[in-house]
């Protein structure tokens, strides 16, 4: 598609009816809907905490905030790492998400150490689901405890449903699992339905 057809309301219809935007890289201008067969989800109801992880997050290694700085979070999500040297996060996802920022739709979760930010992830929230886009990490564990407390708040707000779109080996040790694309249409259908808040 055109980038400048796709707008902010566009996309949140688009997320209503279970799919997603991409560019095949950062520098490519073009985006493409994703609509998985399979699609992964992180019950929870189900969340599980490794116990090492559990031992950082006690720690308070790092200061965690929410909406405190998204553009640097989506930002570095978008960076080029060693183990990640492309990523599908380019100018028009940078630009349209961080509109839904403004709009109350999308948020957060920035994990600090000594004033830098080390970490976060970022996501779409609309009724009772969450819609996990990205994460990214430049200190041990840092995306991981930025995980944690996005579910402790997910479930303090109401929260029923939290889509990862994708598994990976990171998330699968949370308890992350994949369910056809028919089942997860009904679980989002229910989910959009719920009145939810990411700051109650």
């Amino acid at each position: 598609m055109d980038r400048l057809n796709l707008t902010p309301d566009m996309l949140l219809r688009a997320y209503e009816i279970g799919v997603f935007p991409m560019a095949e890289d950062r520098d490519d201008p073009e985006l493409f809907w994703v609509d998985p067969r399979l699609r992964g989800i992180l019950p929870l109801d189900n969340f599980h905490v490794p116990r090492r992880l559990g031992r950082t997050v006690r720690s308070r290694r790092y200061q965690v905030t929410f909406d405190r700085d998204f553009h640097a979070v989506i930002e570095g999500c978008a960076e080029s790492t060693e183990g990640r040297p492309q990523t599908w996060i380019n100018d028009e996802i940078v630009n349209l998400y961080t509109s839904l920022f403004h709009m109350g739709h999308a948020h957060s979760v920035e994990c600090w150490q000594d004033g830098d930010l080390v970490g976060g992830l970022y996501g779409i929230s609309l009724g009772g689901a969450f819609f996990g886009e990205s994460m990214f990490s430049r200190a041990r564990d840092a995306s991981k405890v930025a995980l944690v407390q996005l579910v402790t708040r997910l479930r303090a707000g109401g929260y029923v449903l939290l889509d990862t779109q994708f598994i990976t080996d990171h998330l699968s040790q949370f308890g992350a699992r994949e369910i056809p694309r028919a089942e997860y249409r009904i679980l989002l259908a229910e989910a959009l339905n719920v009145d939810a808040d990411f700051h109650r």
